[in-house]
């Protein structure tokens, strides 16, 4: 086989491998639309971009969706310049304008507010995320936006999960589909069903030009950091363990909890029907598969089947909308 041949084989491999990830992100994203009803009829959605790979590829899956979608939304996309030292100002306008989308890039001095208040050595990410929180939401006011995009992915979510957990007390994850407090914006995570590897790949393939995330010189979220890598070792010694513990957010039993304000403990009489999902008090949990050499029930939840792995394909619009 020449060399020219194996050239062609690794190229038509790689064309192969690049239309199949498309296609598993493209029926995440329509899968995560559909289930919790993110984008209907009339909307117009403003996606923020960032600059990264994550916001870049929800731009990008949208687009593509929105061309098959049988419903008509618009697309938006909102860049916020926070006036960081050294931020590319070029790059993004560039890019929206090869693509042809509509955009707004919004300046605002965030930058110079946290330093002014953040002690040198802290990490800026929570108060700069508040203040641009508040820009989003006044932006999406005056640009008329329905629904506002924020590009995290399920790994994001997964991690916010554990945070919560380990240093905030409280079962409390990122959810894909939310109103601001205000009750005035409703904001939509299409990225939800998405793994981090799988957009990084994805960012690769597309070339898409990245802007760093640490231009700002804050220290990193070293809690965030530790549960991330926790995560990832997990998804790498004991695979289909990430999958399952996204489905427990999905497959919650307040009868099984300690939440009183979940569910009635102190009115529970003997005779009632018992929840569905409940199990009953002496009887041990079944689990589909063993807890793999090593591991215990100390280190994380037994495995399930996964529910993207053995999902169904849909039959609703949805599918046929954003999921095709």
């Amino acid at each position: 086989m020449t060399d020219a041949v194996l050239l062609d084989e690794k190229a038509k491999k790689a064309e192969f491998e690049a239309n199949k990830l498309a296609k598993r992100l493209r029926h995440h994203v329509g899968d995560a639309i559909n289930d919790f009803n993110m984008i209907e009829e009339g909307d117009r959605v403003m996606v923020c971009l960032s600059g990264g790979k994550d916001s870049y590829a929800m731009l990008d899956i949208l687009l593509g969706l929105q061309k098959s979608a049988p419903i008509d939304f618009s697309i938006v996309a909102v860049n916020l310049d926070q006036k960081q030292p050294g931020f590319p100002e070029h790059v993004l306008p560039q890019y929206l304008e090869s693509i042809g989308v509509e955009y707004r890039i919004v300046e605002e001095d965030t930058y110079s507010i946290v330093k002014r208040v953040v002690p040198e050595g802290k990490t800026t990410c929570a108060l700069c995320s508040r203040l641009r929180r508040g820009i989003l939401y006044r932006v999406a006011d005056e640009l008329g936006a329905t629904k506002i995009a924020l590009g995290h992915h399920r790994d994001d979510i997964l991690q916010t999960l554990f945070l919560n957990m380990f240093y905030g007390g409280k079962l409390k994850g990122m959810p894909p589909k939310l109103v601001s407090d205000d009750g005035r914006h409703m904001v939509i995570r299409p990225l939800a069903y998405c793994r981090e590897k799988d957009l990084e790949r994805y960012a690769a393939i597309k070339a898409f030009p990245i802007i760093p995330c640490n231009l700002c010189g804050s220290q990193p979220n070293l809690q965030r950091q530790v549960v991330k890598e926790m995560i990832n070792d997990w998804d790498k010694r004991f695979p289909g363990r990430v999958e399952t513990m996204f489905r427990a957010m999905q497959n919650v039993v307040p009868s099984h909890l300690a939440d009183t304000s979940l569910f009635d403990f102190a009115g529970l009489k003997t005779g009632a029907v018992p929840e569905a999902g409940g199990d009953t008090a002496f009887d041990k949990e079944e689990f589909r598969d063993p807890l793999p050499a090593g591991d215990t029930l100390a280190e994380a939840p037994r495995r399930t089947i996964s529910i993207l792995d053995s999902r169904k394909p849909s039959t609703t619009v949805g599918e046929t909308s954003c999921g095709g």
